[in-house]
């Protein structure tokens, strides 16, 4: 049998998980940087609230993410010119 081979880059983890977060991903194919959304949210909803929301996505033509980002920037709108 032969040996197996480590490879240290597949799957490991950063050394600085802070600096690694806040890194923006600029491999082959990436969308401009103005398009790039740098932060995920997971929010804990009921599957009856979900399944509102893809119904309302779905009659706007829009997607969900779409949807809930204009929703969030109109409920939370910059004040410190985007400073955060």
């Amino acid at each position: 049998m032969t040996a197996r081979r480590q490879n240290g880059s597949f799957a490991s983890r950063p050394r600085d998980a802070e600096a690694w977060i806040r890194t923006p991903d600029h491999g082959v194919g990436a969308p401009p940087a103005s398009d790039l959304y740098t932060a995920r949210l997971t929010v804990d909803i009921t599957p009856a609230l979900r399944s509102r929301i893809k119904i309302a996505a779905f009659q706007r033509g829009e997607t969900v993410a779409d949807m809930l980002r204009t929703l969030l920037a109109r409920e939370f709108p910059e004040t410190d010119g985007g400073k955060s």
